[in-house]
Formats: structure tokens, C-alpha cells, sequence
């Protein structure tokens, strides 16, 4: 044993059939229902007794479809081949080829808000996600923590008779939590999966991931040395779960919420899903962005009057690169589309399954093709995104030593030994044809995705793209009214808050149907914007994801003085024409909109999303132990639990440690393949009696930055 001590909304129905009942049954307003009455005659003996079992409850209809929701991670609108884009996507080709598709689709930027948006059909700020979970803070709309008065879609549903499973990324459990004694409210199977197989964090290694089932860690099944994936690991694991209902549960429906870790950073895929893209992007950025504009213009995914907006004046040009340099940026790129081709080509596996059941007639598919735009968070283009993410000197010459001497050289990109990162420009060219990427709340580069669905039973094929606005909140009241279920009022007892979102079935099988949303909010760390009837202003905000962080630009930041942005989107597809100095009293009136959206949502106040994550990172989520007695094989240990060893933190550690003779290794260790805090003895001594060491250790961390912690590291 040691010691560790340290400073710190209405039905889909049959034709003439009752909106209230379902299988002959009034639907009730609560969930959980209430037990079915017992018909059992209970006498003085069982020779006066008849045995009966309640009957099941039936609130679903027969042919209540099945639900399969995929969701993968920063990806652009103009990365899929499905429209216009690189990089080959079946899987998103083949569910539009049997369904309808939407070009004016949007998430939050950002990618718990996204989920928690989601999963809940309500505003992530309303339900306390308008951060990633390490960002959290105490104010209402920040703090990491989902109501129970907002019962997610997996609650209602499995409430209803579904059969729920997650699988990959769930970010949204406050990482307080992640302990292995609970509390379990906030996971995945806490807020109605019933089985979850994944990470909980905003990446892992997709060779080496720290993995959950249901609430507790495990370790992957097999080796990278062995050929394991973690997205092709979550396909099988899926696969199972509807074999496993089809076998045991037939006259039960399921609902899968199926989110990769793909292409989120680290972008891991094995050598020949990247050796497909070789030669492909040698044009550079700026030309693989007029190419893809003009796709997406030939085939009617985007107007014909769309204009293709700039480059920004503070990103880096194809031609700025040295030539020396270009053979680097460009595999980095190639293991993205690969990496991106092979995270579609999984979720087309799961699909593939439904075909193999007969399931595919009567599934809802739903697939949203990013949570947020491309991201530019590998800046110049890295061997280890934390490099990038933490502001580190990262120069070229010394990761190709790095690569070349210990690794084999390009052909290591995308393989276990590095988490590398693709250059901020190659996002800007797969966000075609907005401005801006991930992070960006003002510009739909950042927070506008492709999304298509399919239900053939219902769903008449239909390949022009539905252009009515929406987003990721609506999804939730779509899923409630294709199922035909009434929301509940009380959820376990919690009366619950309305739904924010709007149901997009009016719009399956009439393009030309006016929208029936006429508001919407977005805000990401500072950076907003507003949607109401056609029009959206917007401000970029403090930071500029593609550059290193400008503490000068953040010190001064000031909302009050922050230049609003002007769009006629009924004119202007990509907010290519800013109308702000045109339309002052426009502007006035949408600034005020936003004001009362964001007020009665809990964004307020402005820019909390950085209060922990950069202004106050000592305030953060972080255990309030300052010692800890850590024993032999005590592993996963959450970093927030951890002695804080991160960014933005500078920490003085004691170690008291009992240690036999001769002994040498790791004392403790927080970290992984990107980055890593250890302490480790070398002792060489006579004695065998164990004696007793008191090593003090200076772990001074220099970096303050804004994603410190963002990976899953246990300790």
C-alpha cells in the first residue's frame, strides 16, 4: 500500500384507427405503467385458488417499428461521397437510396451538447449539457448533469416495451462519476439503455480503448497485434443484440443508438483503408474544395445559387506548405478518409443484419453523419492531437524524427503508436461549401451535417433533399410519432419538462411542405447564433479553433462588444453574405431573440462554457481528496478522480511507498499513447526486507489549455 498526497409529439397510424389506443388499450400518461391487474382467484386453499398470471401489457402497436440511430463524430458536410464529397460512404448512400434525405440538418458544434440535444429532444443548455462533461461548472445550464425531468428517448422507449442498447461513444456521464462504485444514474444504462458497450469519454484509442459494459471497465476482447478495431468490435457487439432479440424477445421491438468514436481524433484505421485514398488529395485543400462545390451543385444537394464562401484569412494555404512537408499532410488526410470509409462501411454491417433478418422493411433508420463538423483541432497537422490540443511545440522536422526513427516512418500514421491529427485546412475543405469547423456556433461549418432516413414500410423513396430547417433536438419527437406513443408526463415519478424539438415526419413524403420550426438557438464556449424564420444571426466568438490560442484575444474577450453577423438564409444557402451593416434594426431584433432564447434555455451566462476550461480551471470537476492511499492493481481510475496532474494545474505530490529490494517500475501512472504522467524507482539494494521510500516528486504541468483532459486516461 501507498500514499499519494497532492495540492490542488402525435402518432403514426392506420388508417381509421384510434390516436389513443394501441392494441386496444388507452396508453397512460406516466411511465412506468402501473402493474397489470392480477385474475387470479385467491381462497381459503389452493383447492379454492385458480392461478392466473397478469396479462402483458401491450402499449405498442404489432408492427411498431424497429429504430436504429447512428451517429458518427466530427465529420464535415462535404466529406461524403453520398454528396459530392472524397471520401466513399455506402452505408449513408444506401440508407438515402431507400429513403429521404435533409441538406439543412444542424447539431451544436460541439459534441455532448449534440448528444445530450439528441437524446432528449430538448435544448442541451435546459438539460444542464451545454459543455462537455470536463468543462462542467455550477451554472444551471453547465453542469454536466441530465434532469430526471428530462427522460431520454432510451427511458421512454424501454418504457413503452423497447429493447434499448448504446454502443460507442457516450459522452455525457459527469465524470464525478466514473467510479466503479457509482453513482451509475448518469450512465448510459441509468438513463434507460438497457445494455451499453463503449467508452465513456470524448475518444479512445480505437486499438487500445478504455472500454465499459453496462457499468463496469473491461478490456477489449482481443489485441491490435491480433487485428482488433474498436468500431468493428461495436458492430459485432450490435450484431449480437439483435440476435440475441430476435432469439429470446421476438415480440419485442429495439432501439439501438449506434455512435462510433469515427472520425474523431485519434484517427486510427488500419494501413490499407488509408492506402485506398493514396494520390486522392494531392490537389491540396483550396482545389479539393471547389471540386467538391461543384459535385454537390451538379447534383443537387446544395441550390445552384449557393456561393462558395473563402478561406479564412487566418488559416494556412495549400500553397504555404513547403514541398517537403506536403507527403506529411497528405497521409494525413488519406487515414482520415480512410479511417471515415471504414466507420461507415461498420455501421452499413449492423444494417447488413436487419437485411439478414428481415428486419430492414420495418426499421426506422436514422443516420446523422456527424455530431458536429470536420474538426481543426490538429492545427498544423500532428502525430499526437494532445500536442496540438495543449498549445505543445510540435515541429514537423521533429515528428518525422520521431516517426522515422521509432516508428517506420508515414506509414505509422494510423496505426497504435500514434494519435495523430489531420491540418485545421483539410477540415475547412471537408465543412464545404460554410465557413468555419467544429467548435464555431456562428458558421455552419461547424454544426451543419447531412442526415438521412429510411423506413421503407412507410417512408416513399425520394431523392430530393428535404431543405426545411431542423435539428438534432428534433429527432426525439420524430422518433416518438413514427412509433405512435404519447409522451409521458412523469417519468419515475419526475413530471417532466415539454420537448424542444419538432417532429420531421410531416416532411417524409411531401418535399415542398413549409417547416414548422421557426426557432433555434446555437452556442458553443462563447461563440452563438440564432435561426428564426429564415433569418440567422450570429457571433464568432473568443476562439479560433484552427489557430494557437490568443491569450491576449481570450483576456479581453468581452460579449457586450461582439460584432453580430446577418443572413437571409431563404437567399443565402451558405452565409456567404454577411447583412449586418446593411440591416442594423434586423440585427437588433435577432440579438434580442437570441437574448430571450438563451435566457429561458440557461445558456446565460455568456462564455460559461469556458469558466472551467479556461478561466477558473482549478474550479473544475475534480476529486476533493488531497491524498489518497492507492494499493497494488488499483487500475481505471478516472482522471478526474485522480490526483490532478493535467493542464492548468500546477501540483507538488509526496509519494509514501513501501517497495521490496531490487524492485523497479511504476509507481503511478496517468496517461496513455498521447501523453503521459508517471513516477517509477530503479532501486538496486542488499537488503530483502522491505523498507520504506519517501521519493518526492515535483510534477509541475505548464500546459493551460483548453482539452487537457479530454481522453479517456485512467490512472
Amino acid at each position: 500500500m501507498w500514499m499519494f498526497s497532492c495540492l490542488l409529439l402525435g402518432p403514426i397510424l392506420a388508417q381509421g384507427e384510434d390516436p389513443s389506443v394501441a392494441n386496444g388499450e388507452l396508453t397512460p400518461p406516466d411511465l412506468p405503467f402501473p402493474p397489470m391487474p392480477s385474475k387470479a382467484v385467491v381462497g381459503p386453499t389452493l383447492a379454492d385458488s385458480v392461478n392466473s398470471w397478469p396479462p402483458k401489457r401491450k402499449p405498442l402497436k404489432e408492427d411498431a417499428p424497429n429504430i436504429l440511430l447512428i451517429m458518427n463524430d466530427d465529420v464535415g458536410y462535404g466529406a461524403p461521397e453520398t454528396f459530392g464529397g472524397p471520401i466513399h460512404t455506402p452505408t449513408l448512400s444506401k440508407v438515402a437510396q431507400h429513403g429521404v434525405s435533409y441538406n439543412r440538418f444542424h447539431t451544436t458544434a460541439i459534441c455532448s451538447p449534440t448528444r445530450a440535444f439528441l437524446l432528449t429532444g430538448r435544448n442541451s443548455h435546459n438539460v444542464g449539457a451545454g459543455q462537455i462533461t470536463e468543462a462542467a461548472s455550477g451554472f444551471p445550464g453547465y453542469t454536466g448533469t441530465i434532469p430526471k425531468s428530462a427522460a431520454t428517448l432510451a427511458k421512454v422507449l424501454s418504457g413503452y416495451g423497447y429493447d434499448t442498447a448504446a454502443f460507442g461513444k457516450w459522452h455525457n456521464t459527469p465524470v464525478d462519476d466514473l467510479m466503479k462504485s457509482g453513482p451509475f444514474d448518469q450512465y448510459p444504462t441509468g438513463l434507460g439503455f438497457s445494455y451499453f458497450y463503449g467508452f465513456l469519454a470524448g475518444e479512445t484509442s480505437q486499438y487500445n480503448p478504455r472500454l465499459y459494459e453496462n457499468t463496469n471497465p473491461i478490456e477489449p476482447p482481443r489485441k491490435p497485434e491480433e487485428g482488433y478495431h474498436l468500431t468493428e468490435d461495436m458492430a459485432d457487439q450490435a450484431i449480437k443484440f439483435i440476435r440475441a432479440n430476435r432469439a429470446l424477445t421476438p415480440d419485442r421491438p429495439f432501439f439501438i443508438y449506434f455512435a462510433p468514436g469515427g472520425a474523431h481524433g485519434p484517427h486510427h484505421v488500419h494501413k490499407e483503408w488509408a492506402d485506398k485514398y493514396k494520390g486522392k488529395f494531392d490537389m491540396g485543400w483550396e482545389k479539393l474544395r471547389n471540386i467538391t462545390f461543384e459535385k454537390q451543385k451538379a447534383m443537387g444537394w446544395i441550390p445552384n445559387s449557393t456561393k462558395l464562401t473563402p478561406i479564412d484569412p487566418t488559416m494556412v494555404k495549400w500553397k504555404e506548405i513547403p514541398e517537403e512537408q506536403r507527403a506529411f499532410q497528405l497521409r494525413l488526410m488519406e487515414v482520415y478518409a480512410g479511417y471515415l470509409e471504414h466507420t461507415d462501411t461498420q455501421d452499413g454491417k449492423v444494417v447488413e443484419e436487419l437485411e439478414r433478418q428481415g428486419l430492414f422493411n420495418n426499421t426506422l433508420i436514422i443516420y446523422v453523419l456527424g455530431d458536429n463538423g470536420a474538426s481543426a483541432e490538429g492545427i498544423h497537422g500532428t502525430i499526437d492531437e494532445l500536442l496540438a490540443e495543449n498549445a505543445l511545440p510540435s515541429a514537423y522536422q521533429q515528428q518525422m524524427e520521431v516517426l522515422n526513427r521509432d516508428f517506420g516512418g508515414l506509414d505509422a500514421l494510423g496505426s497504435q503508436h500514434v494519435d495523430k491529427m489531420y491540418h485545421s485546412s483539410w477540415a475547412w475543405a471537408l465543412d464545404t461549401p460554410f465557413k468555419s469547423t467544429k467548435l464555431v456556433a456562428a458558421h455552419f461549418g461547424g454544426m451543419r451535417t447531412p442526415m438521412v432516413m429510411s423506413w421503407p414500410k412507410v417512408i416513399k423513396h425520394d431523392p430530393t433533399p428535404r431543405s426545411q430547417f431542423h435539428h438534432v433536438c428534433d429527432i426525439a419527437p420524430t422518433i416518438y410519432e413514427a412509433v405512435g406513443v404519447q409522451f409521458p408526463t412523469r417519468v419515475e415519478g419526475a413530471k417532466q419538462m415539454p420537448l424542444d424539438g419538432v417532429s420531421m415526419v410531416y416532411t417524409w413524403n411531401n418535399v415542398s411542405v413549409k417547416e414548422r420550426k421557426s426557432a433555434q438557438y446555437f452556442e458553443v464556449m462563447g461563440s452563438r447564433g440564432v435561426y428564426k424564420d429564415g433569418w440567422f444571426a450570429s457571433v464568432f466568438g473568443p476562439r479560433i479553433p484552427w489557430a494557437e490560442a490568443n491569450e491576449t484575444r481570450m483576456r479581453e474577450w468581452n460579449p457586450d462588444t461582439d460584432v453580430w453577423e446577418l443572413y437571409d438564409l431563404t437567399r443565402d444557402f451558405s452565409q456567404a453574405e454577411d447583412l449586418a451593416k446593411e440591416m442594423p434594426d434586423q440585427v437588433a431584433k435577432m440579438k434580442q431573440i437570441f437574448l430571450m432564447e438563451a435566457t429561458a434555455n440557461k445558456v446565460l451566462p455568456i462564455g460559461a462554457g469556458l469558466y472551467t476550461i479556461y478561466y477558473h480551471p482549478e474550479e473544475g470537476p475534480h476529486s476533493p481528496l488531497t491524498e489518497w492511499k492507492l494499493y497494488e492493481g488499483l487500475t481505471r481510475i478516472a482522471e478526474s478522480n485522480a490526483p490532478g496532474f493535467h493542464s492548468g494545474q500546477n501540483s507538488l505530490a509526496t509519494i509514501d511507498v513501501e517497495i521490496s529490494a531490487n524492485a523497479s517500475g511504476v509507481l503511478y501512472c496517468v496517461g496513455g499513447t498521447a501523453g503521459v504522467v508517471a513516477s517509477s524507482t530503479r532501486l538496486k539494494q542488499k537488503s530483502a526486507f522491505f523498507q520504506r521510500l519517501r521519493n518526492r516528486l515535483k510534477l509541475a504541468s505548464v500546459i493551460r489549455h483548453f482539452f487537457s483532459w479530454y481522453q479517456d486516461v485512467g490512472a
